[in-house]
């Protein structure tokens, strides 16, 4: 019996040492754990950013970090950080924050934070940001080639891989875009001269029909200047502001908005003089 308990003791002793040994290393895991846990709440901490802002933005270290090398990247482009609360409001008002020198890029905390841990949403922003400035300058240059300045533009970068776009054009919009519609207009004429004239009858016709549409259109272009506009406006110095989702339905709008200037607003008299010389043709 005695040599049954003997036999047995280094076994227990064995159990009892690698039971100490296990709970040991689990304290020592726990410890450091904790120690992990510490060090990244002392990384989370974030810090206000300098630069150009909307509301509070702050910024973890590796993000702010992150900032200052996507600022370096796109050197040609003004980013301003908005602060997560502040998001709606910059997206709204994202043209007041223009610069007559830069293209604008509006983009929030939160995402700066997210691009800076993951990849594949970096390089998905990195590439929204880019195409859009890419849309930009070849917005500017289609512009320059019908004559038409662009004061400055920019983009808001929005959440699920979205973004917004606005351009503004000064006070001379209406003086250039008048400039190239005539020379557009020259060249219709020209087109227009070569073909065959229509009967009398159905040219007039097509006349008065034209300008019963023509009378349509600006009726409707007056309510809608009167009650404001959601894709452009006007400030008090003149400036023309376009709105879009899209380049392609920026470059669109800014196109169709010549008829808002070649076109004037006739009063009732001038239409029925209009008429009157119409009828004679």
């Amino acid at each position: 019996m005695m040599s049954t308990i003997s036999a047995g003791m280094p076994a227990v002793a064995e159990s009892v040492s690698a039971h100490y040994n296990t709970s040991k290393t689990s304290r020592r895991k726990d410890e450091s754990e904790e120690l992990v846990v510490t060090k990244k709440e002392e990384t989370a901490k974030k810090s206000p950013v300098g630069g150009r802002t909307i509301g509070t933005p702050e910024l973890t270290e590796k993000a702010a970090k992150y900032y200052e090398e996507l600022r370096k990247k796109y050197g040609n482009l003004d980013f301003i950080l908005v602060s997560k609360d502040k998001k709606e409001f910059a997206k709204a008002t994202a043209s007041s924050y223009s610069n007559p020198n830069k293209m604008v890029v509006l983009i929030d905390e939160e995402k700066i934070e997210r691009m800076a841990e993951d990849e594949n949403f970096r390089n998905q922003y990195e590439g929204i940001i880019s195409k859009g400035a890419s849309g930009l300058t070849q917005l500017k240059n289609k512009l320059a080639n019908m004559g038409l300045s662009m004061k400055n533009c920019g983009m808001s970068v929005n959440d699920n891989g979205a973004a917004s776009f606005f351009a503004t054009m000064d006070s001379s919009f209406k003086a250039q875009n008048k400039t190239a519609q005539q020379r557009l207009a020259k060249k219709k004429a020209a087109k227009k001269a070569e073909e065959k004239k229509a009967a009398k009858k159905a040219e007039q016709k097509k006349q008065q029909e034209r300008l019963e549409e023509s009378r349509k259109e600006r009726k409707v272009i007056t309510e809608e200047l009167l009650a404001g506009d959601e894709e452009y406006a006007y400030d008090a110095e003149g400036e023309v502001t376009f709105t879009a989702d899209s380049i392609d339905d920026l470059i669109q709008q800014i196109e169709s908005a010549d008829y808002l200037f070649r076109r004037n607003i006739l009063s009732d008299r001038e239409r029925q003089v209009g008429r009157m010389f119409d009828s004679t043709v």
